[in-house]
């Protein structure tokens, strides 16, 4: 890879929300965006709309619960661009609102292994180039809840409690060999995700930021992109809130 070339950051559940943002954000700022989604259509339209603004970006098929599916994913990166820079762990689902009493072991484990173990798989498939390099930079998108917990929400606020207890232990391992590990903790934010839960239960996550709003996800994107950048060379392990004001911890 030649230094004119751009550098490379993949985002995975990028074909809408948050993660969409985030990649269309990452591109204008000058990186090749891999829009790794489960759902590849949609990533492709992403993919698509980005190289239409001039922008270097592949869509991938990937299913980040399944580690030959990660693998897949970090080889064909690898191959057609010869570095992985930046991973933005963004895939993640909410799950149903419901009491801890009504949440079903496949409740649970589907949750578990979307929004967290799935962090385990993309982090070991490109920490390998990373530590070679001594170069990198990893943001895993958290939430709110895995601060402060919502009710009828147990598993979404375990698994993202586990996601910044993750992001810290992996900082302070790998900080030594030049790669930095930070997340991003949004509060309730204007996605599709919001469709899998009740409006009495998003009506709940709003009242509790003082901003008064649901948060857009370009807003949450340009947090990521930040701690993306060099403009963050000296940031790691931490857990930047984009809450409205919700926690200020």
């Amino acid at each position: 890879m030649s230094e004119s070339q751009p550098k490379v950051a993949i985002v995975t559940g990028a074909a809408q929300g948050i993660g969409r943002a985030t990649a269309e954000e990452l591109a204008r700022d000058g990186w090749a965006a891999v829009v790794a989604d489960l759902n590849l259509p949609l990533g492709e339209e992403v993919a698509a709309s980005i190289r239409a603004a001039g922008k270097p970006a592949l869509a991938l098929e990937v299913d980040v619960t399944r580690r030959e599916s990660v693998g897949r994913m970090v080889e064909t990166v690898t191959a057609k661009f010869g570095r992985i820079d930046v991973l933005v762990n963004n895939a993640g689902i909410a799950g149903r609102a419901v009491p801890l009493l009504e949440v079903t072991d496949e409740d649970w484990d589907a949750m578990m292994a979307i929004d967290l173990k799935s962090m385990y798989y993309c982090c070991r498939a490109v920490l390998p180039g990373m530590l070679e390099r001594r170069s990198g930079s990893i943001v895993n998108v958290a939430s709110i809840a895995g601060k402060e917990g919502n009710p009828n929400m147990v598993p979404y606020s375990t698994a993202k409690a586990g996601v910044i207890g993750f992001t810290k232990a992996l900082a302070k391992e790998v900080a030594a060999a030049g790669v930095r590990v930070n997340a991003v903790s949004p509060a309730v934010i204007e996605t599709p995700i919001l469709k899998q839960l009740t409006p009495a239960q998003v009506e709940y996550m709003k009242s509790k930021v003082p901003l008064g709003r649901l948060g857009q996800p370009e807003e949450v994107a340009t947090v990521i992109a930040f701690l993306a950048s060099h403009k963050a060379s000296f940031v790691t392990g931490q857990c930047y809130d984009c809450s409205g004001g919700r926690a200020v911890y």
